[in-house]
């Protein structure tokens, strides 16, 4: 693959690097919930305080909608990133036009998307913005991997007006995401899940000519059984994508992929983590206790049992979005049992960022237990589409 790394810029030494992370972590009363995608970004901050330069840390935090809001501040972030660093982190809270100059061998500015030109529609507003941020700097460090699907000022045109190269975290996710569609050692899994099915099309369509086993799970499951004309009570249905999803159920079969579908769910009464529930076969959610109005939130003991031993039994896995409502204790097991069969894959196992990251940490599992933990939901799933992504292409990504 082709690719402009951190070699690519020269000597580093007293140089000032502007270094584009994603450090959009959970946050609750201003704590911090999950530091892995801080943790994510030290490699490369590292590395170049190691080649003896000075690197200002740009990121977003949230959806401020263009303006300053306390809640989402980078603040409890810098912090953080000095206990991980083990040095003095300078936050500097306010805008990038009005900071002047500024101390320290670390800076982070505040979130990026305080200022609407970040992810403006108008590229000369992005470009102005990315002056702005350019001045910090000597070059540029693209290392969100999280961001690169976007066109925004600190993705795209910041990298126009710099010298820029790819950090160390982008350059492994693309590593590992390239094996996943190009190489991927056989048995080949993917399991997905997540609410919608209508976010995960591109990555069913992309993929099926590659795997073996396509599990299905998620809030997505049930418009797979709709499709297979079960009645799904109350449960999340996207009734426009039936169709569609009979179509891949027909090109899995035609391809020989073992497309495996729920044959039991945790079905509740309600929405709710107290929720009164019972197990049903997939093929008569309606026939148990609440009737029409049950709603799915978890696979069944049954379905969990097969996924894991699928799972296991690869030496390839991709999985992107929870089985269940994982939040809630009582619909979490489903999520946990593909979680514990993948930390035991003898091959490459990647948990696919976003909520599945979350998940498997929030259920207790290390980061070491996997393969790979991505820190992009997105930006891997329109990367497993084979979507062309403007972060990345912008340095000289060619597969």
């Amino acid at each position: 693959m082709t690719l402009r790394t951190i070699d690519t810029l020269g000597d580093l030494s007293g140089k000032s690097v502007v270094v584009r992370c994603d450090l959009n972590v959970p946050l609750k009363d201003g704590q911090i919930t999950d530091d892995g995608r801080i943790r994510a970004s030290l490699p490369t901050l590292e590395l170049l305080l190691g080649r003896g330069a000075k690197v200002v840390v740009i990121s977003h935090l949230g959806r401020p909608d263009g303006k300053p809001d306390a809640k989402y501040s980078l603040e409890p972030v810098g912090v953080r990133l000095g206990e991980l660093l083990g040095r003095p982190v300078t936050f500097v809270d306010g805008p990038p036009a009005d900071a002047g100059e500024v101390d320290g061998d670390v800076v982070l500015l505040q979130n990026l998307r305080f200022d609407p030109r970040e992810t403006s529609k108008d590229a000369g507003e992005r470009a102005a913005y990315a002056a702005e941020l350019a001045a910090f700097g000597d070059v540029f460090v693209s290392d969100g991997f999280g961001v690169v699907h976007r066109k925004q000022a600190s993705v795209y045109e910041l990298a126009e007006a710099l010298p820029s190269a790819a950090g160390t975290l982008i350059a492994t996710e693309l590593e590992v995401l390239d094996r996943l569609t190009e190489s991927p050692e056989k048995p080949y899994t993917v399991v997905l899940g997540g609410s919608k099915v209508s976010d995960k099309l591109g990555v069913i369509d992309h993929l099926l000519p590659r795997v073996d086993s396509l599990l299905i799970g998620g809030g997505m499951l049930f418009t797979f059984l709709a499709a297979l004309g079960y009645k799904v009570g109350a449960s999340l249905l996207e009734a426009d994508q039936i169709d569609k999803v009979k179509g891949y159920l027909d090109r899995a079969a035609e391809l020989g992929v073992d497309l495996i579908v729920p044959t039991d769910v945790v079905v509740a009464s309600k929405f709710a983590a107290d929720a009164d529930h019972e197990v049903r076969p997939a093929d008569d959610i309606e026939g148990g206790s609440f009737g029409s109005s049950g709603i799915g939130l978890d696979i069944g003991p049954e379905t969990a049992k097969r996924f894991a031993e699928v799972v296991a039994s690869s030496k390839t896995v991709f999985w992107n979005g929870p089985m269940g409502v994982f939040e809630f204790d009582a619909f979490a097991a489903g999520t946990k049992a593909v979680a514990q069969a993948l930390s035991e894959v003898d091959g490459l196992s990647v948990v696919g960022g976003g909520d599945s990251a979350a998940a498997v940490r929030s259920l207790g599992f290390e980061d070491d237990a996997f393969g790979h933990i991505s820190t992009g939901g997105g930006a891997s799933l329109e990367f497993l589409e084979g979507k062309k992504l403007p972060g990345l292409e912008i340095l000289g990504w060619q597969a």
